[in-house]
């Protein structure tokens, strides 16, 4: 039997890509130098993020924004309840982060937990002017203080329910779903 069952699809390849060039449009509504502007994406699917956003904004403005690659792996605060052995995969950020705005993106906010993790690996690699928070869904219940500044879609979520974001560059589809733990012993 399954671990989750899908309940509804939130959003559509479609729907996905309209996000995102109104996520661009508001970055650089509230961007004032974009020659010191970075996007860094949390390693996985923050990365296909950060690249989209990035080419979106090269195609509005004909400049190109510096994409990071993070990966927070080492940094969470579960880790010894995840493996005994991490899957470390590589962080490249190919650019000084030090007096930078620096967006950070990921796919889904939840707890925080992960964000604060990459600010703790984010700040391993330089003090950056300022960090801005960009998230394609925020589903709530949040553990720590933290705020995204670009949000894709809120979308209120049950303890038992789960985003799922496929990306094409990851997962050979395009889409956000709303699935839901199964009962356990059904």
């Amino acid at each position: 039997m399954p671990l989750t069952q899908e309940k509804a699809q939130l959003m559509s390849a479609s729907e996905i890509d309209r996000t995102l060039v109104r996520l661009a449009h508001e970055i650089l509504e509230r961007t004032r130098d974009l020659d010191n502007l970075v996007f860094i994406g949390i390693r996985r699917r923050g990365v296909p993020l950060a690249q989209r956003l990035s080419k979106k904004i090269e195609v509005l403005e004909r400049r190109t924004i510096p994409v990071g690659i993070l990966d927070i792996n080492l940094y969470r605060d579960d880790l010894s309840t995840v493996s005994h052995q991490p899957v470390i995969n590589s962080t490249d950020i190919s650019f000084p982060v030090v007096g930078k705005d620096v967006i950070l993106m990921d796919d889904v906010l939840y707890t925080g937990r992960t964000i604060r993790a990459a600010l703790d690996a984010l700040f391993d690699h330089g003090r950056p002017a300022r960090v801005q928070l960009l998230v394609l869904v925020d589903r709530g219940h949040r553990e720590l203080p933290v705020e995204a500044q670009y949000i894709g879609r809120v979308v209120q979520t049950s303890a038992n329910e789960i985003i799922e974001v496929k990306f094409q560059e990851i997962d050979a589809m395009e889409k956000v779903l709303l699935v839901e733990r199964a009962a356990q012993g059904a």
